[in-house]
């Protein structure tokens, strides 16, 4: 692959600033634009890390959506938001993108606030149909002429929510399209001359006009009518995969080359003012352009920096993090207890469940982008005397919040819970910081909630989860922890039981939760305060709090959550109902999004860096 090392040896795209630009090229300069920003994202990606394999593979359809509508007036609502990087770079962000993801960058998903063209903002999976089905019903009620598009994954049609959208939008008749990005082959290999020229026919305004008069014809011949209908069906089940989405009140066309940007543009065209819900399916590869990419989709799939002509590198072993702590444990928990299983909403590697994957393949299930279903599978399983370990990111367990409380909690059924990438996550921004989970825990009954401050500390508590009668969640950050050893065996935490590191004379005591009990530690060694890892955020060590609040001065918490609702809400809470009144000073994040940047920048700018929490007691300890 050829590939140029400045800006400006990009001739078409170094031109193009907005869709405008774009569409005042000839048609068929497109390919070569393809070319262009297929190396341009590959060269940004390589020096500032970020998503490259879905974006490579969402090249062409990117640029066919743009130059056949009418941006940003008609809508494009695209589903995770790690596929638009080329929508970003034609969209007046070029010159930003080697800075995507950073603080003062753009975001690595769209975001409202920083585009018109980013029409709805996306960090979760399987919104788009939902958020673009919105917009049409809204231009309906108004009378506006404008288009609304959802360009959805195919992993993204694993999710309800993706389902429930299609169902209502074919109810409703909805002047919709949306376009399938099958970049895994999932539903259909139908791709090749034939497919794309039946699919093209189908879409012409001809094509349409004859089958709805035909259709409309037939309906005074009832059983004709009938007989018409099944056979179409069938006739069309053989030749694409049309049968669900006709089904759901939609006109399927495809399956069409994703990578043919020509093709793409004409059937968009053919298509962008056809009435009523439409599905395109659009065949794409992941990686596609840059080889290495291509032939390991998903190693490529988020990348830090990389040399482009060497591709990506294993570095030298490092500690374990947390994740490979989790991995290793539950390996471990699969072989000592035939009764484990281990589920995942579609990210066994980010989770840490490949190795587990390979030697449990009968106690494993990834079932999708599906985290509602993964919670309820896990409480069925648990009905039967299963052990289920459910493995998922902080960010988004929330999306399964009513089945934790009402099929998991209420039922006091043992499901545990391994919440991976709590607190500050960096890079991917306000929709995946795990800043919330505390917050939504705690507040569940019979749900044990626990947070540990290193590697041994987690392998214990996921082992204490496994003993429980009940729920249990143990969240944990990303990446690496202090480098505490593993132990080799499985004992348990007292439940409940806060742990004091050291004791102070200043009269303060700092209560810290989790990862950032190292901060803690060592500005208690400077300032000679009392540090104390807590451990369980639900239940709390009520006896240690109220001593502790009786022999000192001033308390302070200390945790990578939302202060509202958070840990620190819970000791408050614990020392009002005793009827102690000591001062409580509560640090963590703050009401309010925590945006993309590195993971250390945002604590200290949240004061929850050492130099932060140094001021904090400082300040208590003066007004002593």
């Amino acid at each position: 692959m050829t590939m140029g090392t400045h800006d400006e040896d990009k001739v078409l795209l170094s031109a193009i600033d907005d869709p405008e630009d774009l569409r005042r090229l000839p048609l068929e300069r497109l390919p070569a634009v393809a070319q262009e920003m297929r190396d341009y994202l590959v060269e940004s990606v390589s020096q500032s890390g970020g998503h490259l394999a879905a974006g490579l593979g969402a090249v062409e359809l990117t640029l066919a959506l743009h130059y056949a509508l009418d941006t940003p007036r008609d809508r494009l609502v695209w589903d995770v938001g790690h596929q638009c990087y080329a929508h970003k770079v034609l969209t007046g962000r070029r010159s930003q993108l080697p800075r995507i993801r950073q603080a003062g960058g753009p975001a690595g998903f769209p975001v409202r606030d920083e585009s018109p063209y980013d029409a709805f903002g996306v960090g979760h999976s399987s919104t788009s149909i939902s958020a673009a089905l919105g917009m049409a019903l809204a231009e309906r009620a108004g009378g506006e002429h404008r288009r609304c598009a959802a360009i959805i994954g195919d992993g993204g049609l694993s999710a309800g929510e993706a389902l429930e959208a299609l169902n209502h939008a074919g109810d409703v008749k909805a002047d919709l399209l949306v376009v399938l990005n099958d970049n895994e082959m999932s539903i259909s290999e139908n791709v090749g001359a034939l497919s794309n020229y039946l699919t093209r026919l189908l879409s012409e305004p001809l094509a349409g006009q004859l089958r709805r008069g035909a259709r409309d014809m037939l309906r005074y011949l009832p059983p004709i009518h009938e007989l018409a209908r099944r056979t179409e069906g069938h006739v069309k089940g053989l030749l694409a995969p049309a049968t669900l989405f006709e089904e759901l009140g939609f006109h399927y066309f495809g399956p069409v080359d994703g990578h043919n940007v020509e093709g793409l543009v004409r059937v968009l065209r053919n298509l962008r003012d056809q009435p009523g819900p439409r599905l395109l399916h659009v065949v794409t590869r992941k990686g596609k352009g840059y080889a290495p990419a291509e032939e390991d989709p998903i190693s490529y799939h988020g990348v830090s920096c990389f040399d482009p002509a060497r591709g990506l590198t294993k570095g030298a072993a490092s500690k374990l993090n947390y994740t490979d702590v989790f991995s290793r444990w539950v390996c471990r928990a699969a072989c000592t207890d035939e009764r484990v299983v281990a589920i995942t909403p579609a990210m066994r590697e980010g989770s840490g469940l490949v190795e587990y994957a390979r030697r449990f393949p009968e106690r494993y299930f990834d079932v999708g982008i599906a985290e509602q279903h993964a919670v309820t599978l896990a409480a069925g399983l648990a009905c039967e005397g299963a052990r289920p370990v459910v493995a998922i990111y902080s960010t988004f367990l929330q999306r399964a919040y009513d089945q934790v409380i009402h099929d998991v909690a209420l039922q006091r059924l043992p499901v545990l819970f391994a919440v991976d990438r709590a607190g500050i996550v960096g890079a991917d921004g306000a929709t995946h910081q795990g800043t919330y989970d505390l917050s939504y825990l705690r507040c569940i009954p019979d749900l044990t909630v626990m947070a540990p401050a290193d590697e041994a500390e987690c392998w214990r508590m996921l082992a204490t989860g496994l003993t429980l009668d009940g729920a249990a969640a143990v969240r944990y950050p990303r990446g690496t922890g202090p480098g505490v050893a593993l132990p080799d065996d499985m004992e348990p935490v007292p439940v409940g039981r806060a742990e004091v590191r050291r004791e102070g004379g200043s009269g303060v005591a700092l209560l810290a939760f989790g990862a950032l009990l190292p901060v803690a530690e060592a500005v208690g060694e400077e300032l000679d305060v009392t540090v104390v890892n807590m451990r369980f955020v639900k239940p709390l060590d009520e006896a240690l709090l109220r001593r502790l609040a009786g022999e000192h001065r001033h308390l302070v918490t200390l945790e990578e959550n939302v202060i509202a609702g958070g840990a620190g809400s819970g000791v408050a809470e614990c020392l009002s109902s005793a009827g102690v009144h000591t001062p409580v000073t509560h640090l963590g994040l703050p009401d309010a999004p925590v945006h993309h940047g590195a993971r250390g920048d945002i604590l200290a700018e949240h004061g929850l860096d050492r130099d932060g929490v140094r001021r904090t007691v400082q300040g208590l300890l003066q007004q002593s």
